[in-house]
């Protein structure tokens, strides 16, 4: 897995697991509340906040699926190789998105593809 040292593995897999944990409250916290409170919400909430309310929401829901392949690859032994050359991503950008899919390279040239 990328030449990651076994402390340096299971260092990321706690933050991986600690950022799941977060997404998961996150989301329940955004979950459809009761009729009754659902209207309220509505009643009290302006049109910009409802949609700021789905935007937060549909973003957990992204970086939760982003986290849980990422640990998914870290199963499977697959964890830490850009999708797109196949080179080890550094350890200092897997420790700040430890879900990262690309090197910064790859990642840079994707953006401009786009």
């Amino acid at each position: 897995m990328a030449g990651l040292a076994p402390n340096e593995l299971d260092a990321l897999r706690e933050n991986l697991e600690e950022q799941r944990r977060f997404r998961i409250e996150q989301l329940r916290e955004f979950g459809e509340p009761s009729p009754a409170r659902a209207v309220r919400l509505r009643e009290q909430r302006s049109a910009g906040q409802q949609e700021v309310h789905l935007r937060l929401a549909a973003t957990a829901r992204m970086v939760l699926a982003d986290v849980e392949a990422a640990l998914e690859r870290m199963d499977r032994g697959r964890y830490g190789n850009c999708h797109r050359c196949a080179r080890p991503i550094p350890l200092d950008r897997l420790e700040i998105v430890p879900q990262a899919r690309y090197c910064v390279r790859c990642h840079q040239a994707r953006e401009a593809e786009r």
